[in-house]
């Protein structure tokens, strides 16, 4: 199993520090070139660049009262939810289709109930309820 993993060209996961302005406020970021790579992405389905998609993330985050000490993390787990959310069919694979265009509410919402239906305790009382029906 870890052979698919560890097998990986190591440029992936190779520290790159990209410096930016968010704001108007001069700044770094450190990233594995992994996560670059999903954020170029990203941005280009919305037609920004990357400076412009991580300056528009740190923005909305900060509107909606998120602490931007942890700014990095909160990057890698934006480009996880992405790859998770196409796979999960509410992100067309589709390159072309941008992210702005989706209904963001009945996405997460989606994202929820299948959160709550994979919680163990949600399945046996599924079961429960269905063995009683």
């Amino acid at each position: 199993m870890c052979r698919l993993f560890i097998g990986a060209e190591p440029e992936l996961w190779e520290p790159q520090t990209r410096s930016m302005r968010l704001d108007g406020v001069s700044t770094s970021v450190r990233l594995e070139r992994f996560f670059w790579e999903v954020l170029e992405e990203v941005g280009k389905r919305d037609g920004l660049t990357l400076a412009q998609l991580v300056s528009k993330l740190a923005r909305e985050s900060a509107e909606a009262g998120h602490d931007p000490t942890n700014f990095a993390s909160f990057l890698r787990v934006c480009c996880g939810r992405y790859q998770a959310l196409q796979l999960a069919g509410d992100i067309p694979l589709a390159q072309d289709v941008a992210i702005a265009s989706l209904d963001a509410a009945a996405i997460l919402e989606r994202e929820r109930r299948r959160q709550i239906a994979s919680r163990p305790a949600a399945r046996c009382q599924a079961a429960s309820l269905s063995a009683t029906s």
